[in-house]
């Protein structure tokens, strides 16, 4: 059996989490806390537990809530292409989802994401040009409109992506670095394309975020 821990605190929230994970096996056992579950002395507030089979299936309970989420997944041949099925189920607020990959090559890929009993459906198309830019067409049939995500990576470990979303005309930019020696870096800054423009930027560097924004 082996062991893990992970934390992550957020400076500008003040708050914090903690994960134990636990291999036997094919199966992981995780249990996670956030700083509800210390802040006024020990209490079930913030603590989840998890039961995963990489691949097949994630069961989560949310202690204080009395909540399940079950995730299965499976994957199949569609004119010997591989497509990853996904099925997610709340409880607690009674949402199914279904989700789906076609992977028709290794630069081609559609996806499709519905939620059971309502309009809320997602189309999206993935193409990777030489492994280095992806651009990523995505449709949204509830409010019949598109998004637009394009990105290329620089070097090894950074990525710069902008994003453009029709139904609220937000222009996004982002510059991220994932380094084993510097550590995860992100800057995103969102700028809204009406008469009035409003712009935000979120900084991560390492555990700490911190958001600026300026109307």
């Amino acid at each position: 059996m082996r062991a893990s821990l992970k934390g992550r605190y957020e400076n500008d929230k003040s708050t914090g989490a903690a994960t134990v994970a636990f291999n036997t096996g094919d199966v992981k056992l995780r249990a996670s806390v956030t700083d509800a579950t210390f802040v006024n002395g020990p209490s079930l507030n913030g603590l989840s537990l998890a039961v995963e089979k990489p691949g097949f299936f994630i069961v989560d309970y949310n202690v204080p809530k009395k909540d399940f989420r079950f995730q299965f997944m499976n994957a199949i041949k569609v004119v010997d292409k591989p497509l990853n099925l996904t099925y997610i189920h709340s409880r607690g607020d009674k949402r199914t989802i279904l989700d789906g990959t076609l992977v028709i090559d290794s630069a081609n890929k559609i996806s499709a994401n519905y939620m059971v009993g309502t309009e809320n459906c997602k189309l999206k198309y993935t193409y990777v040009h030489r492994g280095l830019m992806t651009f990523e067409p995505c449709y949204d049939l509830a409010k019949n409109s598109w998004d637009f995500a394009v990105s290329q990576k620089v070097y090894s470990d950074d990525v710069l992506k902008a994003t453009y979303q029709t139904s609220s005309k937000n222009l996004g930019l982002e510059w991220s670095t994932n380094s084993k020696l510097n550590g995860n870096f992100k800057i995103m800054v969102m700028v809204r394309l009406v008469t009035y423009f409003c712009v935000g930027m979120v900084c991560k560097i390492g555990s700490h975020l911190r958001k600026l924004q300026k109307c």
